[in-house]
């Protein structure tokens, strides 16, 4: 699929590399389906690079998950491929073939905004084959090129996410920098479980449809949590933020989506000295977002959830953001 804007020809200088890096959703998911504002943070922990290299004879693609031609690349690498031709495309480089080479820290199907940050490096990448840089919005346009291909009607969050330095304000399609008055250190822990955003989607909207009157009580409330957090976080109030993750991640177990994995790795963080723990993304598995006072205890959270069961842990702070 094409990029709606319009192509540009630069002459390549035959490599080119591009980085990108995971996000969280620290409050709104699954409210933002129902128009309610979501806060997402930057994961500069996990990173993901993408290296393109001009060749002879098709282009190919190597990483973890494949390894061969372009046009062979099975449909989970899908998202990828529209990334590369469209990033291609977008610079009038249709004839060239490429190696596109992958190497990423981030878990595939775990909230973390894996599929979005593979195709921000790709189209950084061939940018930077192309000797030019992107405005925001032409960048982000050709991520979404892969997002669809990957989500069908994505809300543009993880596109966003996965290349900003700060935490996003996002609302009703609109997006902004959120200022932070506190660093901000989370501890990630992976249930293991492979989460799916679209049964969980489904879940909620089954509580919508069948308990109206309660959802729409759960709804405001995770508005008004949302709200409190931007404040909170401007001020620099970490302890508040901590107390509405752990209230958010009770309004979304209420819908369905959390799990017993989920639930046991947030119990060990809080008695760990977390100052908040919630599932983060679309839940039903995939990854705990707990929010640490400082790097000691941070570090001592991994440590117990670890022994609570989490397969991978990982710290990563945010700097504060005026």
């Amino acid at each position: 699929m094409r990029s709606s804007v319009e192509p540009r020809r630069r002459a390549t200088h035959g490599r080119g590399l591009g980085r990108s890096h995971g996000k969280a959703i620290l409050f709104g998911e699954h409210a933002v389906v129902h128009g309610a504002p979501a806060i997402v943070v930057p994961v500069p922990a996990l990173t993901l690079t993408a290296h393109v290299t001009v060749v002879d004879g098709p282009s190919r693609i190597e990483s973890s998950l494949y390894a061969g031609p372009t046009a062979d690349a099975p449909d989970r690498l899908g998202p990828t491929v529209a990334a590369l031709q469209a990033a291609l495309d977008f610079f009038d480089l249709a004839d060239v073939s490429v190696e596109l080479r992958i190497s990423s820290d981030l878990p595939a199907s775990r909230g973390l905004g894996s599929s979005a940050a593979t195709g921000a490096a790709v189209v950084a990448a061939i940018a930077d084959l192309a000797g030019t840089d992107l405005t925001p919005a032409e960048r982000h346009d050709l991520i979404q090129t892969s997002e669809r291909v990957a989500h069908g009607a994505p809300s543009g969050i993880d596109a966003h996410g996965v290349v900003s330095a700060s935490p996003l304000w996002f609302h009703g399609g609109a997006v902004e920098a959120l200022p932070t008055g506190a660093d901000l250190t989370f501890v990630l822990a992976d249930t293991g479980v492979a989460g799916s955003t679209r049964t969980a989607v489904d879940a909620v909207r089954r509580v919508r449809d069948t308990e109206r009157e309660r959802f729409d009580v759960v709804l405001a409330r995770l508005t008004s949590i949302a709200r409190t957090a931007r404040t909170s976080l401007a001020m620099g109030d970490r302890a508040t933020v901590g107390a509405l993750m752990d209230e958010s991640h009770g309004h979304l177990a209420g819908l369905g989506v959390s799990g017993p994995e989920l639930d046991t790795l947030a119990a060990a963080a809080r008695a760990a000295g977390a100052l908040g723990a919630k599932l983060t993304g679309g839940g039903l598995g995939g990854c705990l977002l707990a929010l640490a006072p400082d790097l000691p205890t941070a570090e001592h959270i991994a440590a117990e959830l670890r022994a609570a069961g989490a397969t991978a842990v990982h710290t990563s702070t945010t700097e504060a953001f005026a």
